[in-house]
Parts: structure tokens; sequence; C-alpha cells
């Protein structure tokens, strides 16, 4: 089966049009092919008692001009200053969306969508798109949230549990920072019980010192073959005993790219999304890559 490489959902909306530039530099870097799509969903005719009306032919004829001149755009927009040997592709498909990109996701190497829509009805659909796809794509998904995207030179953070899912999105952190030339940040938050501070806890009947020496050996042992394999990569190791959630939110003010798995400790696959996964999806100003394991063949 040949691969799609990058593929970028596309809206005309400002946050796409980021979604693309991110997704042309990501295929750049990992040497892929750049595919761009928009999907037009079926238009959902009125039933009950209402008499059956055929849709205009005119109006599907529009619809799907305006959505091939989307594509045509964010293709020139992805070749402008990218190399000549960057391949891209564009192309308007007719059918359910978050269905239609979720089986390309099976193909792609990882898919990237803009978190925004371009007016009140858009914004919920491309929420409703970015959510189908990170609950169900099987590949990695990148949501881009800001129309300026932060500095290259910034770092990479990754957030470590222990999970499956947490492992896979080590490896693409890794990756990532390597190719970008930047550091990364792994930070492992080991409880759910807010922030601890340790100087304060000597009541407490746990030792919680010895805890947190504990916490970063095990951090340590998650990194060693990755350091092993991504010499380049400087690595900085953070470990706190508080909600993954806000540490992770903090560090990404100072990042370029945020790295998570799509359930963490005690986390059901399929479905059901990770409720830190998705408090950070939600709430992070800079593109955040989740991390889905490929369908199975």
């Amino acid at each position: 089966m040949t691969s799609l490489g990058i593929v970028v959902g596309v809206d005309g909306s400002a946050a796409s049009a980021s979604a693309v530039r991110w997704a042309a530099r990501e295929a750049e870097l990992r040497n892929l092919p750049l595919a761009v799509v928009s999907v037009l969903a079926p238009v959902v005719q009125a039933g009950g008692p209402w008499p059956e009306v055929p849709v205009p032919e005119e109006y599907v004829r529009i619809q799907q001009a305006e959505a091939t001149d989307v594509v045509d755009k964010a293709v020139r927009s992805a070749a402008d200053g990218a190399a000549p040997a960057l391949q891209i592709t564009g192309e308007v498909l007719l059918g359910p969306i978050v269905a239609t990109l979720v089986n390309m996701s099976a193909r792609a190497d990882m898919m990237v969508v803009g978190c925004r829509g371009e007016d009140a009805v858009s914004r919920a659909l491309l929420g409703s798109v970015s959510s189908g796809l990170v609950h169900h794509a099987h590949c990695p998904v990148a949501i881009i949230h800001a129309e300026e995207l932060p500095s290259e030179r910034a770092p990479v953070v990754v957030g470590i549990d222990g999970s499956p899912t947490s492992e896979l999105a080590t490896a693409i952190a890794f990756d990532e920072a390597s190719r970008r030339g930047v550091d990364l940040v792994a930070l492992h938050a080991w409880s759910d019980m807010g922030p601890i501070e340790f100087a304060s806890a000597n009541w407490a009947p746990i030792e919680w010192r010895n805890i947190k020496v504990a916490e970063e050996e095990v951090l340590s042992e998650r990194l060693s073959g990755w350091n092993d394999q991504y010499p380049d990569v400087t690595v900085h190791r953070v470990v706190v005993c508080d909600r993954p959630g806000p540490r992770l939110l903090e560090r990404a003010g100072e990042a370029q790219l945020l790295v998570l798995g799509s359930h963490g400790r005690g986390g059901f696959p399929g479905m059901l999304l990770g409720s830190v996964c998705n408090a950070v999806v939600n709430s992070a100003q800079i593109p955040v890559i989740i991390a889905r394991p490929p369908a199975e063949t």
C-alpha cells in the first residue's frame, strides 16, 4: 500500500492556512509527499413528512468549485518557499468528512488539521473533525492552533507516563526534535492530586523524597534507549508531583511543539480520549501531535 505521506485537511480558514504551512515543513523534514485535501459532506435533505426536493445541480457545482479553489490556493501556499523536490498533490473528495479522513489516515504517516474554522458553523464543524481524528485516526494527528506558528528554535515537549501511547509519543518527539535540531523537554508528572512541595511534606507518612527519586529513575529508564538512538538531541528531564495537564500547558508556552499519547495511565483504547490529552488539545496555543497507533493490517 502506497503511503500518502503527510495529509492536511483544508477549509479556507486562517487556521487551515497555518496547518498547510506546518504540514509542508513537516513533509520536507521527513522527506515525504504532502497531500492537500478538502472533503465535501453530502447535502442532507429534510426527512419526515416533508417532500423530498432534489439538490440543484448548480449548488453542488458551486460547492465543488469553491472547494477546488481552496485546495488550489493551499497547494500554491505549500509550494511557496518549499524545496522544489517536495511532492504536493491536491484533491477534493465527496463523503462524510470524519469517516473520509479517518480512512485516509490508514495510508498516511500523519494527519494535520487546523482547530478553527472561518465562521461559527465552520468552527463547530472543524472542531468535530479534529476531535474525530484524534479519537479514531490510524496514525499520529497534528492539531494546529495558532495562525502565527511558534519559533522554530523553541524546544519540543513530550508528556511521558509509561503508557503504550506515551511510548509512541516519545518516539515521535525524539524524531521531531532531531529533525528540527532543537532540544527536547521530557515531562513526567506522576500525581493526579495537584502540586506537593516536598520540603513541606515531612509530616506525611510517605517518604515523598524517595518517591521523587524513584520517579526520576523511572523517567531515566524510559528515556535511556531513546538517548542512545538520538545522541544529537539534548534532553531536559522534568519530574513533578502534580497533574500533568497544567504542567504541560505551562511548558508549551515556551515550546514549538507538544507531543502526547492519546491515552494515559489507565486509559481505554479505541474511541475514548484521555482526559489530559483532551484538556491540553483544547487549551494549547502551539501545534500538538497526538500519538495514535497505526492501523492493524
